[in-house]
């Protein structure tokens, strides 16, 4: 295996504060097997959890040593002992609860799940309401701690792939769409395609224009219009990038030979770096790059042993516990958010509307 460290990478974040107490609210997989795990290993303070069902709370509580399970999410947000209520719920309930801990005055922070909202103008709200409160509201956006997704930023950062000129994120996975989402009219783009949009934006700012493209997935059961999707990126700094989110990924049969993965690619005047996110199948995502002033325009391949899901999960809440140490801003912002959830309406706009829309058509 070849060391990060030897080529002055950090996949990933590094934990400086892990004392605040942290609530838990929700007990579904993403809480059971990802928050709480990379909490675990970690070493952040759980001290409550509580979800729609108690019954599962308490199999989660048991499993993660967490000493307190309350009845409901507004018991565990009225429970003082917690500094840091962390939200793995819906999103058309998810504004209901960050209001609830905004109100609670032994609150700190809230770490909620994104989308943050259905709507960018309930995002936009969720943001000035919690600047009223001074309580940190930071948004989970965790492929920004992925360790090939934080590599690439660090390069792209000192100029090791010299001025870039084009990305890619490319998509082949079928999610297991949670039971909500039936009831919503919006699927990919605001539950997968968030993530890509928002790595777009860490990486090169806000775009100037988004063009997207969808149609139906064949095996989502229930109705959509956004199954699959395809979009186009324009950025200030010259920079073409696109996405692609297919939800299909071939046909759905038990002898079928699958080939799921996420993969994306920066192409750049001094070089090009390309990777693949390890969600898909379980491994390690991965980095390789070559790059005239690093590498003598020579491929190189840093590996590491840590996963996205769960342990980017820490650096989230890292995150976080260091904004409540500190009273620095988290490097996750709700503002920040904002504009991610712009980009997402944008999407939609653009295919709602057939043309390519520009983002300063949004007042944030």
């Amino acid at each position: 295996m070849t060391s990060p460290e030897r080529y002055d990478l950090v996949p990933d974040a590094p934990v400086r504060v892990s004392r605040h107490t942290i609530g838990a609210i929700g007990a579904g997989a993403i809480m059971a097997d990802q928050h709480l795990e990379a909490y675990r290993q970690a070493g952040f303070p759980v001290a409550a959890i509580a979800s729609r069902t108690p019954a599962h709370a308490a199999v989660v509580a048991e499993r993660y040593g967490i000493g307190t399970v309350h009845d409901t999410p507004s018991a565990l947000i009225a429970d003082e002992r917690i500094e840091i209520v962390d939200i793995a719920f819906p999103p058309d309930r998810q504004p209901a609860l960050i209001r609830e801990a905004l109100a609670a005055p032994h609150v700190k922070a809230v770490l909620a799940q994104k989308p943050l909202a259905l709507t960018l103008e309930e995002a936009i709200a969720l943001r000035d309401e919690a600047a009223a409160a001074d309580t940190t509201l930071s948004v989970n956006q965790n492929m920004r701690y992925d360790q090939s997704i934080r590599s690439l930023a660090q390069l792209l950062d000192r100029g090791a792939l010299g001025e870039p000129v084009f990305a890619a994120i490319d998509m082949h996975a079928v999610p297991h769409w949670q039971t909500f989402l039936a009831d919503y009219d919006r699927l990919t783009i605001a539950n997968m395609g968030v993530h890509h949009l928002d790595a777009l934006r860490y990486l090169f700012g806000d775009p100037t224009e988004v063009t997207a493209v969808a149609r139906p997935d064949p095996r989502t059961a229930f109705a959509h219009t956004d199954g699959i999707v395809s979009s186009t990126l324009r950025f200030a700094g010259g920079v073409l990038a696109t996405t692609r989110e297919d939800v299909w990924g071939g046909p759905r049969h038990e002898d079928y030979d699958d080939d799921f993965f996420i993969s994306w690619r920066v192409e750049g005047t001094g070089g090009v770096a390309k990777g693949t996110i390890g969600w898909p199948n379980g491994a390690p995502s991965t980095i390789a790059y070559n790059s005239i002033t690093e590498t003598g325009g020579q491929w190189v391949s840093p590996m590491w042993e840590t996963h996205w899901f769960p342990h980017a999960f820490a650096g989230v809440m890292e995150q976080v516990q260091y904004a409540v140490e500190t009273g620095a801003e988290p490097a996750l912002t709700v503002a920040d958010n904002v504009r991610t959830m712009a980009v997402v309406e944008a999407s939609y706009r653009s295919i709602a509307e057939r043309r390519t829309v520009r983002f300063d058509e949004f007042t944030l």
